[in-house]
């Protein structure tokens, strides 16, 4: 059994399409079960095309639901990568472009809020 990487609740990763890779900060977030990004990262990334529509449960909007595109492609966390799909959405307002969500999560990662990004990084070295 291969050993779980040790993350922070905020990490730089790699969103990897068809037209290559996006680095960005995202929010690991326990809380979510699919992972979300940026509609300006998934068109530089070129996370394409849309394979379904999902309703999903957000805080974010004035309604309960909303419905979202899906589109496929891989994410590059703690140096590993895993094929994933990821709903699309605006996410300008927010402190993070990415949400990484329990789908990436679930049996690669173990999360320790209390360490920060650059001591995670250090530690690494």
């Amino acid at each position: 059994m291969e050993r779980k990487k040790l993350v922070g609740l905020v990490e730089k990763v790699r969103i990897i399409g068809k037209n290559g890779s996006v680095e960005a900060l995202a929010l690991l977030d326990t809380g979510a079960s699919k992972s979300s990004v940026d509609y300006s990262i998934a068109a530089q990334a070129g996370l394409v095309p849309v394979t379904k529509v999902v309703r999903v449960k957000s805080k974010a909007e004035k309604s309960d639901f909303v419905r979202r595109a899906v589109v496929s492609g891989k994410i590059e966390l703690a140096g590993i990568v895993k094929e994933t799909e990821f709903t699309i959405t605006d996410r300008s307002r927010m402190s993070f472009p990415v949400l990484v969500g329990r789908d990436v999560l679930a049996e690669n990662f173990i999360i320790d809020p209390s360490l920060k990004r650059k001591q995670h990084e250090n530690a690494q070295s």
